[in-house]
């Protein structure tokens, strides 16, 4: 999982990088090569590691590539994984040798980064506006002929914009974009079907633009209320692929093939069955979803709406039985036992997630040998600090100061963001290599 078909000496740098004291998760007091961190030992039930710390299961990074190269091939689909979710060059790198086609991103610096470590196809699911982005972008075009890049669009001033900057930095090739669709009451995209054909309209008619497809983001449409979610995916998705038949209709369409683009992490599965095979266009069309959670998932808010998926997929007979499995956790240490059936544990708000839900707790061990045991049905973090978490123990069982907790978390984007480095993992805790992130 530590190679990258371009940009190789960049990521070969980051081992050969000395990482100094201080690092979250290490527990060096002097210069270490991060290559040597899988070299060291340690383990992170033993207590070896400094904490709280971040890990990355391996075993289920590899279950849940596999798992999606295998959902695409099913479906007919393709993938463009979101990068903000995990922004690490070592995991773009294992996506991309896993079959993916491109990596989704959503800012023009994230589009730097990647690119510096080789990614070469990318899609900005996002508006290209200010100007030194789109400057940023379009210099990496002309310095790079291999460099494909896509990006959207929702106004007739976003057009103007992106016409004007090709204007006075033309390129030897024209800026491909998609046509964002949009919902009420959300974020950006085309608020009505003749919005978007007007914008559409606008790209294919601008020099040095060319129109490459649809996109939108059904991710939004995630409630707590499934059925109602499941009518209003399915009929945005209808929508999208109706605004790509009017656009063919009108001979808007510029690229070799028609892009088709959704598929947040939740349900990918509607977005696959509702875009892949759509015939009776004037060019082939390739739908390509942009999960970015697939690969760690996590233990709450995506587990449950992968959880619905496998019920819709009746249990992924065909994917090899089990679903995607949650990668990601955050051990920490009993730090105080201040009231009886309360612990205090050493990480906080700068360490896991907390914007949809608050960690899981998942198992304790007192640090030495063995394996970690299942906490008791009631324990919960019930509040989080900067720096600590407020563990409510279930009635008749106790923690002692210094043993080791171990949180699930839900929405993992925002808890890759709080760590500079994670630790990967076998399933017995011990450390193997290191994933780097660049936010």
């Amino acid at each position: 999982m530590n190679s990258l078909p371009h940009g190789g000496l960049a990521l070969a740098a980051l081992d050969e990088q000395l990482l100094q004291p201080g690092v979250k998760g290490l527990p060096i007091t002097a210069p270490l090569r991060q290559g040597a961190l899988g070299v060291q030992g340690w383990n992170v039930l033993r207590g070896d590691t400094s904490f709280p710390v971040a890990l990355l299961k391996a075993s289920a990074l590899r279950h849940n590539l596999d798992w999606m190269r295998r959902f695409c091939a099913q479906y007919g689909v393709t993938l463009a994984p979101h990068g903000k979710t995990t922004m690490s060059p070592q995991l773009f790198g294992a996506q991309l040798a896993n079959g993916a086609w491109g990596i989704t991103l959503a800012s023009s610096t994230q589009v730097q980064v990647a690119h510096r470590f080789g990614v070469r196809r990318v899609l900005l699911a996002n508006q290209l506006v200010a100007r030194a982005d789109i400057n940023s972008v379009l210099q990496l075009m002309h310095d790079d002929p291999a460099f494909e890049f896509f990006a959207l669009v929702d106004s007739i001033a976003g057009v103007e914009r992106l016409a004007a900057a090709l204007a006075d930095h033309p390129l030897a090739r024209p800026l491909p974009l998609l046509v964002e669709l949009g919902l009420a009451g959300k974020r950006a995209g085309c608020r009505t079907d003749a919005e978007a054909m007007a914008v559409a309209r606008a790209v294919a008619a601008a020099p040095n633009l060319q129109l490459a497809g649809i996109e939108g983001y059904e991710g939004l449409l995630v409630s707590d209320q499934r059925d109602d979610d499941l009518r209003a995916v399915n009929g945005f998705i209808g929508r999208l692929a109706a605004l790509a038949r009017a656009c063919d209709q009108e001979r808007l369409f510029g690229g070799a093939q028609i892009l088709l683009s959704a598929g947040g992490s939740g349900y990918f599965d509607l977005v696959a069955r509702g875009l892949a095979g759509i015939e009776g266009m004037s060019r082939p069309v390739m739908a390509v979803l942009r999960s970015g959670c697939y690969l760690t998932s996590d233990h709450g808010s995506y587990l449950r709406q992968i959880g619905q998926l496998d019920v819709r997929e009746e249990g992924h007979a065909a994917l090899g039985g089990a679903a995607l499995q949650p990668a990601l956790e955050v051990w920490s240490v009993v730090q105080s036992r201040p009231e009886p059936g309360l612990a205090i544990l050493g990480m906080g708000k700068r360490d896991a997630s907390y914007d949809i839900e608050l960690p899981i707790p998942l198992a304790w061990h007192r640090p030495g040998p063995g394996a970690p045991e299942l906490l008791p049905a009631g324990c919960a973090i019930v509040k989080m600090n900067d720096q600590h978490a407020y563990l409510q123990l279930s009635a008749g069982f106790d923690l002692e100061v210094g043993d080791l907790v171990g949180c699930g978390i839900s929405h993992p984007c925002t808890t890759f963001d709080k760590w500079p480095l994670l630790l990967a993992v076998d399933d017995d805790y011990a450390v193997r290599y290191a994933i780097n992130t660049f936010f």
